[in-house]
């Protein structure tokens, strides 16, 4: 074994490992689920489809997995959709495409983002029920939580994020994202192992947001604390009440 096979097989079975542990901890998975895989064609769905496919294959309890890429008609947005179903296929995952729009003359009050953003995600929840899917599985690595955790204290005013697991009891369905405990950079390695096809994105609407902000925020608190990261995603399961401020009802 060479000495980049050996790094690719290490890289693996450390993604892996941190999959199972997610799956475990949270409790993500169960007998009999059927999974669908929003799969945008970014690393980190297909990261997803490539370490979720391959885990249903040695995983007990049993499950199955399904992935769907969602287009938008009216946003420019070229996906390559025979490259992401020589991906799926590749480890053993169903592809599914599907094509919805929006109009966004209905609600003046939301950005384009949000309403691409949204038809998109209402898509998602449709075809999973449409295909007999009990829980969708989303791309979010950790360092989207914590991007997301840091984006809700100094915007939002609340101390909450993205979770591992989700039960939207609205629509009788549960997210789950199997990434969150591995990092951004791990999955851009795996990227460049697989040497992903990027997708080509041609949104006119497509700008620099609060997120790129607090990414940049985020790499300098690292910086000043090496430790940060493990400790606020520790933070967020070590809540303190006592030590916070509480409001007297009159």
């Amino acid at each position: 074994m060479t000495a980049e096979e050996k790094k690719e097989a290490k890289l693996i079975y450390s993604l892996q490992r941190k999959l199972r542990k997610t799956i475990d901890t949270y409790g993500l998975i169960k007998e009999g689920d059927k999974i669908l895989i929003g799969l945008s064609g970014g690393k980190d769905s297909l990261a997803l489809v490539e370490l979720l496919g391959e885990r249903q294959k040695i995983f007990k309890p049993r499950f199955s997995v399904i992935a769907a890429h969602i287009s938008v008609s009216n946003i420019g947005y070229q996906s390559d959709c025979d490259y992401l179903k020589e991906h799926c296929e590749k480890h053993g995952v169903t592809f599914v495409h599907h094509t919805t729009s929006f109009d966004d003359s209905t609600d003046k009050r939301k950005s384009h983002c949000f309403l691409c953003s949204w038809y998109r995600r209402k898509a998602l929840f449709d075809l999973a029920k449409e295909l007999g899917c009990n829980k969708i599985a989303l791309g979010h690595h950790q360092d989207d939580i914590l991007h997301t955790l840091i984006m809700n204290l100094l915007y939002q005013g609340s101390f909450s994020t993205m979770p591992p697991l989700l039960k939207m009891d609205k629509f009788d369905m549960e997210i789950i994202r199997p990434l969150s405990l591995i990092k951004e950079s791990e999955i851009k390695e795996l990227e460049s192992i697989r040497q992903y096809k990027k997708q080509h994105k041609n949104c006119p609407y497509e700008k620099e947001s609060n997120r790129d902000d607090v990414k940049k925020l985020m790499a300098e608190m690292e910086r000043i604390a090496p430790e940060m990261r493990s400790s606020m995603w520790n933070a967020m399961t070590n809540i303190q009440t006592d030590y916070l401020p509480k409001r007297i009802k009159n």
